[in-house]
């Protein structure tokens, strides 16, 4: 249950960091972040790419870092649930297990 919350909000600040990286603009000019027209005004002439190359920055290394630990969380589940399989006793067979009937062959 609690891999199943920090996948989804692994995914959620995934896709958060996407939006953040085309809202950028590229050096080119060509990026989402020139069709707001104004959008650079609201946060002044040259802070607004530097608020959203920061917040880009904290996101990766928010993505790496979560990445990370979920393999190992997910690892770490893994391996506990591994020995906890070898750990259960074996069910006892029976004393004395019948064989199979052998076919036979008429003599001649």
């Amino acid at each position: 249950m609690l891999f199943g919350l920090l996948v989804t909000l692994f995914s959620l600040m995934c896709c958060v960091l996407i939006l953040l990286i085309f809202m950028q603009k590229g050096k080119g000019n060509m990026g989402l972040g020139a069709m707001g027209g104004g959008a650079q005004t609201l946060f002044g002439g040259g802070g607004g790419q530097d608020l959203f190359q920061k917040t880009t920055w904290v996101l990766v290394a928010l993505y790496l870092f979560g990445s990370l630990g979920l393999s190992i969380y997910k690892t770490k589940t893994m391996i506990r649930g591994s020995r906890v399989m070898q750990q259960q006793p074996v069910l006892p067979q029976s004393a004395k297990t019948p064989e199979p009937a052998k076919a036979s062959t008429p003599e001649k």
